[in-house]
């Protein structure tokens, strides 16, 4: 079976520790594996800039002992004449490349490029959406430097609001039993989407965060605690103010992520800004400083040869994880068996797409990508793009079937199937989908 790399989540936590072991002996011995994908080719199919991403996995495939493909200008490729990325992964999978590392400005491109190659491809980020190889070389560093992940505390600080690297970075800590303090640039708040799903698929409860042990760091900052605990634990630690900052292991930094800015956003005069004085704050004494680069002015120079700064360690490191990672996925080393079931999604097959997200590929290519959804709950029903995990905007919910149509709130919907399921905005497109209202008492 072809095994894909779309999203943080598709990765087992014991699978993440596997690849840490091979990286530590790829890390010991970088020039000593010419022999494990010799013969094998990977492609980098770059619609974005790059420079560490890209150049990291190629030198990943070169010391492996393989190849590399590189269209790092797709402008200048046939999507310039407007072949569908279905159709470029299709032919690139199809003999050039036995593995093919994927970068778009669309959410979601990564999941629609899985369904139809023929090799394994890696998301190397889509859009403001998901950037898992930048998460496995974010853990790997903390596991490098502070020896363990599950309850650390992590300060991640910024742009929270359009880093695809900050989002899968934050599904990730959860998973491990992190404590994650979101410092945001004012208007730049993590997404409610991604909040919901914290909460909803790992159990993570927000509460306001007291951080005035970060200084001026967050004095500007409405900063917000996501823990793994549950609200009557919390309430021992929290007062008036928010759970309390005490001790920090690592803080994460991000630039203002301007090319995904939307007109209402403007500009940004005044970014927060990380320097040698907030460095001598008592919490960040133990800290590390992570960012994944590039970085504008957000991290002064002058804590570059710091010893806690070790964000050119970490663009590094993420030669030797992405060497486990390709060797992995093309079938070189094993993995522990990973019983976590597959993420099922259904086809939208009735009325328009109900995705919210104009940057998400159902839209971008709406030619060649049917709108699919994952279910979050069922009472009340909520669904999600399959793509680009963003919500789905209805009013009512149909059943193909009966031709009723319900409130999410509706007993009813529990005993629907998904692939009956139908997104409703508004009572003038249910009747014309010949939807009507359910007279079942409640369900109206």
């Amino acid at each position: 079976m072809i095994r894909h790399l779309v999203s943080i989540d598709d990765l087992s936590i014991e699978e993440i520790q596997a690849l840490f072991t091979w990286a530590d002996r790829f890390s010991e011995d970088p020039r000593g594996q010419s022999e494990m994908c010799r013969g094998m080719i990977a492609a980098s199919l770059f619609y974005e800039p790059s420079t560490r991403t890209r150049l990291s996995f190629e030198s990943a495939m070169l010391r492996l002992g393989g190849g590399v493909l590189t269209a790092a200008e797709m402008t200048s490729s046939s999507a310039a004449k407007g072949e569908s990325l279905a159709d470029t992964v299709r032919v690139v999978g199809g003999g050039y490349a036995d593995v093919i590392v994927l970068r778009h400005p669309s959410e979601g491109a990564a999941q629609l490029a899985a369904r139809y190659s023929p090799v394994p491809v890696i998301n190397a980020g889509d859009g403001a959406h998901e950037h898992p190889t930048q998460t496995l070389c974010d853990l790997y560093n903390l596991h490098v430097e502070r020896g363990h992940i599950e309850g650390l505390e992590v300060v991640l600080a910024g742009d929270l609001k359009y880093s695809r690297t900050v989002h899968s970075f934050a599904y990730a800590l959860a998973r491990f039993g992190a404590g994650i303090v979101c410092v945001p640039q004012p208007g730049f708040e993590m997404p409610e989407y991604v909040v919901r799903r914290l909460r909803d698929e790992f159990g993570v409860e927000p509460v306001r965060a007291d951080t005035r042990r970060l200084g001026t760091l967050a004095a500007e900052s409405d900063a917000m605690y996501l823990t793994p605990q549950k609200p009557h634990q919390l309430s021992l630690f929290t007062d008036a103010k928010g759970w309390e900052l005490q001790q920090v292991d690592a803080l994460y930094m991000t630039r203002p992520q301007t090319e995904r800015f939307d007109q209402s956003d403007g500009g940004v005069s005044k970014y927060m800004r990380l320097d040698r004085r907030d460095m001598a704050a008592e919490s960040l004494r133990d800290a590390v400083v992570m960012h994944p680069l590039p970085r504008r002015d957000e991290i002064s120079s002058d804590i570059d040869e710091d010893p806690r700064s070790i964000y050119f360690k970490q663009a590094g490191r993420g030669v030797p994880i992405r060497m486990a990672l390709l060797s992995a996925l093309m079938g070189q080393i094993e993995l522990p068996v990973n019983n976590s079931p597959a993420r099922e999604s259904w086809p939208v097959s009735v009325g328009a797409n109900p995705c919210p997200n104009p940057s998400c590929i159902s839209h971008t290519e709406p030619r060649h990508v049917q709108p699919r959804f994952v279910l979050a709950s069922r009472q009340p029903m909520r669904a999600r793009c399959a793509y680009c995990s963003r919500e789905l905007l209805y009013r009512f919910v149909g059943c193909a079937t009966t031709g009723h149509y319900h409130l999410p709130e509706s007993a009813a919907l529990r005993k629907v199937r998904p692939e009956n399921l139908v997104f409703l905005p508004d009572e003038e497109q249910a009747a014309v989908l010949n939807f009507s209202q359910a007279g079942v008492r409640g369900d109206s």
